[in-house]
């Protein structure tokens, strides 16, 4: 149990200090060619290691729903990365419309904030 917790504190160090810097990273396998989420060191496919890549700021509206004044969604990115995230100044939503990141953070729990791309 102790050395699966040192793990996880290893392979989350890089991307959740990437997301405090406001870089949304995802690990790319070079063996396989493929992004490896969630994350990890390691590719889920190959076992081989990972470079850290920047992700594009541009993703797709999978789903949506609002609190009171807040909107979340799940948006994906790269065609295969999802995350669950808060629309600001959201506005005629529409599923598969585009999203833009505006902003990602870590403070014990990830976060991303998107506005609508219109």
């Amino acid at each position: 149990c102790h050395i699966l917790n040192c793990i996880d504190i290893g392979i989350m160090n890089k991307f959740h200090q990437e997301l405090q810097n406001n870089n949304f990273v995802c690990g790319s396998c070079p063996k396989c060619n493929k992004l490896v989420w969630p994350p990890s060191d390691f590719c889920n496919s190959c076992f081989g290691n990972v470079v850290w890549k920047p992700v594009g700021k541009t993703a797709k509206l999978i789903e949506f729903s609002h609190d009171k004044d807040e909107v979340f969604c799940i948006a994906e990115f790269e065609e295969n990365i999802r995350i669950m995230g808060t629309i600001k100044n959201a506005k005629n939503l529409k599923i598969g419309q585009f999203l833009t990141l505006v902003k990602c953070d870590y403070d014990g729990k990830e976060k991303f904030i998107l506005t609508s791309s219109t």
